[in-house]
């Protein structure tokens, strides 16, 4: 009978076993319990319906990866066996992660974009506005690729007065994403108007520095509007969603924002035109004013107001006149009237008068006591006064007067 061995001797018979039989292994499964270390290392659980299998991930492949984990996430694995003697332990170590059904640049894409959106980076309300006229420009793209030239040659064509500043920056490979991020920040801190990042076509392992976060941040993070113009019109990269503006091609990107100095020439014309019909009708419109108030300055001068008042005091002064002659007249037809009436009056009194005063006299004569006393004729008198006889009662004491004798008497009987 054979001594028995150790457990590490166990282990380490069937660590060499299993390495050596699964020296590379392609295996498809759902991600569960994943751990990012602070190490760098990444540790999951592979699993399908009824086993499961530890995963590591050591930090240099773990960087190569272009998308993160998640939990659920189906998988596919290019790896080796390994066995870790100390516990008897077996896992799968990971040198290659892809999502299963879709591309890994695909998946980190996506994954990129919903985390961005959420974090705000592509709302309207965080673009900056571009300005109308741009007088500088920072072009981070390559020094020496086409599309540089491009931009050059629409700048020169649209906007000759354009003050460019290219930034040489490396656009394509493993660390074009931190050069871009760095000369954007750099180009931020030049003052200019606008910033354009960007470069010409190509695929999408071609395009992908500009699909990494560390380019979305620095273009949120500038101050200076940022123009995305990457590849051509149907690529769509993170730096477009994030940018204040997109352009389909780094071409179309200077005819966007450039003004086109013909176009502005003939605006100019226009305006020019414009102004000068509009400086014609506004010294027409001031030329008729100024006659208006001169005229309304001679109507209320001093001299104007003094003439007016002379007249309106000669016109008031005829009419006083008039007036009063008016009065006058009238006043003098009525005193010869009253004149008139008071004469005829006074001659119809008068002959009033002188026919009552010849009534009186004519009366005083008829009634004159002395008359007729030639003729037997006396007079009754009674206590010192003229009566009736047939006033006189029985034994009244009356005189007869005559004209020349006075007879005393008494009533005896009347009959």
């Amino acid at each position: 009978m054979n001594s028995p061995q150790s457990v590490t001797s166990l282990n380490t018979q069937i660590k060499s076993l299993l390495e050596s039989t699964f020296v590379y292994a392609h295996v498809e499964g759902e991600v569960s319990r994943f751990t990012y270390h602070s190490s760098g290392h990444l540790y999951f659980t592979l699993k399908d319906k009824n086993s499961s299998i530890s995963c590591v991930m050591f930090r240099g492949n773990n960087k190569k990866m272009k998308f993160r984990l998640e939990e659920g996430m189906s998988v596919i694995i290019g790896g080796s066996i390994s066995v870790f003697v100390p516990r008897g332990s077996y896992q799968l170590n990971c040198v290659s992660i892809e999502p299963s059904g879709s591309g890994a640049l695909a998946k980190a894409y996506e994954q990129l974009k919903t985390k961005l959106k959420g974090l705000g980076y592509f709302e309207t309300e965080n673009k900056k506005e571009i300005p109308r006229y741009i007088k500088s420009l920072a072009l981070v793209t390559s020094g020496t690729g086409a599309a540089l030239q491009d931009m050059l040659r629409v700048a020169e064509k649209r906007w000759p007065l354009i003050k460019l500043k290219v930034i040489d920056t490396i656009v394509q490979g493993e660390n074009s994403a931190f050069n871009i991020a760095k000369n954007i920040k750099f180009a931020d801190s030049l003052g200019v108007d606008v910033i354009v990042t960007g470069r010409g076509g190509g695929s999408v392992e071609d395009l992908w520095g500009f699909n990494e976060e560390v380019v979305a941040n620095a273009i949120f993070e500038a101050k200076t509007p940022v123009v995305s113009a990457v590849g051509h019109e149907i690529d769509f990269v993170i730096s477009d969603f994030v940018a204040d503006l997109r352009a389909p091609t780094p071409s179309a990107a200077m005819e966007m924002i450039l003004p086109d100095k013909n176009e502005l020439l003939m605006s100019i014309d226009n305006q020019a035109e414009q102004i000068k019909r509009s400086f014609v009708r506004v010294i027409s419109q001031k030329s008729s004013e100024l006659i208006n108030l001169k005229n309304e300055f001679q109507r209320y001068s001093f001299e104007q107001k003094s003439y007016l008042l002379s007249q309106e005091i000669k016109i008031l002064r005829e009419k006083f006149n008039t007036k009063i002659s008016q009065i006058f007249q009238e006043e003098k037809r009525k005193i010869e009237y009253l004149n008139e009436n008071l004469s005829f009056a006074c001659r119809q009194n008068i002959l009033k008068k002188e026919q009552a005063l010849d009534s009186l006299k004519n009366s005083l004569t008829s009634k004159n006591p002395t008359l007729g006393l030639n003729e037997t004729y006396a007079q009754v008198v009674k206590n010192g006064k003229t009566i009736k006889p047939e006033f006189l009662k029985v034994d009244d004491i009356f005189q007869l007067q005559t004209k020349s004798t006075l007879i005393k008497s008494k009533v005896l009987d009347i009959i």
